[in-house]
């Protein structure tokens, strides 16, 4: 469980992974099923991506 997790930042990491989670989904269904995604699944994926990016590479104050 994440609420377990011994680490200041692992909130940002599990959000980061839903992110690649997504991708890795819309990856699978055009590789795996076949269903190749159309610019709506693609211009969420890029959305999805420049927000994991942002939650893990924003400076942080300490």
């Amino acid at each position: 469980m994440l609420s377990q997790v011994e680490a200041p930042a692992a909130g940002r990491v599990f959000a980061a992974y839903g992110g690649i989670y997504i991708v890795a989904s819309i990856g699978w269904m055009w590789w795996a099923e076949g269903e190749r995604p159309d610019r709506w699944d693609l211009i969420g994926a890029v959305i999805c991506l420049a927000g994991a990016t942002v939650i893990l590479a924003a400076p942080r104050s300490s």
